[in-house]
């Protein structure tokens, strides 16, 4: 099975904002958030189709995720996914005295998940926070 090496970057997005405002439980909000922006290079390597599920893993966790093709493209080796819980589990939890993790440059790791499911919100507390 394909895998990649990746630099991890986080951040918001117009859709995720958008997303939040509905509120964290919406549909809209958990779509907007539980993507992976990839190079659609990348995407082929992976032999997946764009919207396939993946499997995202740094050092920190694991999630499973939508590949979707980035418009920001070409960025080969380099994905991004929105703030929020999804993007959550896989960030260093470590703040280095500032209170914020770091959300930028992680390594990551990403394979297919075709038969696996991105979990809903309340999945994914109970799943990877216990709550």
């Amino acid at each position: 099975m394909p895998k990649l090496k990746v630099s991890l970057l986080t951040g918001r997005t117009i859709n995720q904002g958008k997303g939040k405002e509905q509120g964290k439980l919406s549909e809209e909000y958990q779509n907007s958030v539980s993507i992976c922006q990839m190079d659609p290079e990348d995407i082929k390597l992976l032999k997946v189709r764009e919207n396939a599920n993946v499997k995202v893993t740094t050092d920190f966790g694991s999630v499973i995720v939508k590949a979707v093709k980035s418009k920001r493209a070409p960025h080969s080796g380099v994905v991004f996914i929105p703030y929020g819980p999804w993007a959550s589990v896989l960030a260093n939890p470590k703040t280095h005295g500032t209170g914020m993790p770091s959300l930028k440059g992680e390594i990551a790791e990403i394979e297919p998940a075709i038969t696996e499911k991105v979990l809903s919100l309340q999945e994914l507390l109970r799943t990877c926070f216990r709550r």
